[in-house]
């Protein structure tokens, strides 16, 4: 391990990675039409016009797919129980040889899609599933949509591991589209291997890189081989920062103008949150005046933190024993949390597990 966090910022494309701003209306552009060659489907992002992206860590690889989900009169909120016992059936299996891999409302619609594996381990099928307020539960038909592709440079090879891990599995880990990019979060075989791109959309060739360094304060020490687990994207004061957690559990700043092609750049550590955890998925929103944001963990269940004080508190520099940073507000009724993307303005909606396996997509009100 080295002595500094470096998270590689790859643009594919020349020039600075803050500056661009894509017309909705050319997301699709220069697509082709067939059947996008997914060899997995874990984690979604939704851009506008109905674009869904979907990242293929196996075959390092993202795919832009447009799903044609543009409108829709059935905006509510969702409740469907056994949620995967329902996608089981409609694959033609059983719940427990499926996985849910990652959730994402289209906020143009209010539908939510699910990336799903048929089967586990490297012969696994990937899939895509809508579920609207109505109930309807959909397998999307792929096999004739309009579609681009876009290559992960320097992906780990397919059979490193580390510590029992495929770090094949973790060249993606999360995205989000913001401004005309898609941001890519995961690890590549570089020397410092945690890394996240912005590949402009339509999706370009040419790329371009900067880096990140952060403190990570429960481990005592800079980092490089730790990927970031969720981001967001957000606003602070009215100034744009990228919110990013990792394993174990720094949260840290970014400011977006920062982000140049180029450039090193140095998060901001402003909490540590719990070690022995993963953080899964965070939401950021206003509430009666205050900037929040809900993070859902695999060990410490879902917390709410007041992001307002993020813009002036102390990064964090030194070794922590326990938690430090942004106050923080575990909910000690949302168990079972595995999966969570803002519905609207007033709800998220999560995908809960209880004990028997059975997983429910309910939507709550946003605390």
């Amino acid at each position: 391990m080295t002595q500094t966090m470096r998270t590689a910022l790859a643009a594919l494309a020349a020039g600075a990675l803050v500056a661009t701003s894509a017309n909705a209306q050319t997301l699709t552009a220069g697509m082709d039409r067939g059947t996008p060659d997914l060899k997995s489907a874990g984690a979604l992002a939704f851009g506008p016009d109905g674009v869904l992206f979907v990242g293929d860590s196996t075959g390092a690889a993202v795919f832009a797919i447009a799903t044609g989900d543009t409108e829709c009169a059935c905006r509510g909120t969702i409740q469907a129980a056994k949620i995967n016992e329902r996608i089981a059936a409609e694959l033609g299996t059983e719940s427990r040889e499926i996985l849910i891999n990652d959730l994402a409302v289209n906020p143009a619609t209010g539908n939510a899609f699910l990336s799903v594996s048929r089967g586990r381990g490297p012969e696994a099928e990937p899939a895509i599933v809508r579920v609207e307020p109505s109930g309807l539960v959909e397998v999307l038909d792929l096999s004739d949509v309009a579609f681009a592709k876009a290559m992960l440079p320097n992906a780990p090879d397919p059979n490193a591991e580390e510590r029992g891990r495929s770090l094949r599995s973790q060249s993606i880990t999360d995205l989000v589209f913001v401004d005309g990019r898609l941001f890519v979060a995961g690890l590549s075989n570089e020397e410092f291997s945690s890394r996240l791109m912005a590949i402009p959309v339509p999706f370009q060739a040419d790329a371009e890189s900067a880096s990140l360094e952060i403190y990570h304060g429960a481990h005592g020490r800079f980092e490089t081989r730790s990927p970031i687990r969720t981001f967001i994207t957000t606003q602070l004061q009215g100034e744009p920062y990228l919110m990013a957690a990792y394993t174990c559990t720094p949260l840290v700043k970014i400011p977006m103008d920062e982000l140049q092609a180029g450039a090193h750049v140095k998060g901001t550590t402003i909490a540590e949150l719990g070690n022995r955890n993963t953080p899964l998925d965070m939401v950021a929103y206003q509430k009666d005046g205050r900037d929040l944001l809900l993070i859902a963990n695999s060990a410490r269940g879902v917390m709410k933190l007041d992001a307002g004080p993020a813009l002036s508190i102390e990064g964090i520099t030194t070794r922590i024993e326990d938690t430090a940073g942004l106050d923080y507000e575990t909910l000690g009724h949302l168990n079972g949390v595995v999966q969570l993307d803002r519905l609207n303005d007033t709800h998220a909606l999560i995908l809960v597990q209880d004990d028997s396996g059975a997983q429910d997509l309910q939507s709550i009100e946003l605390p």
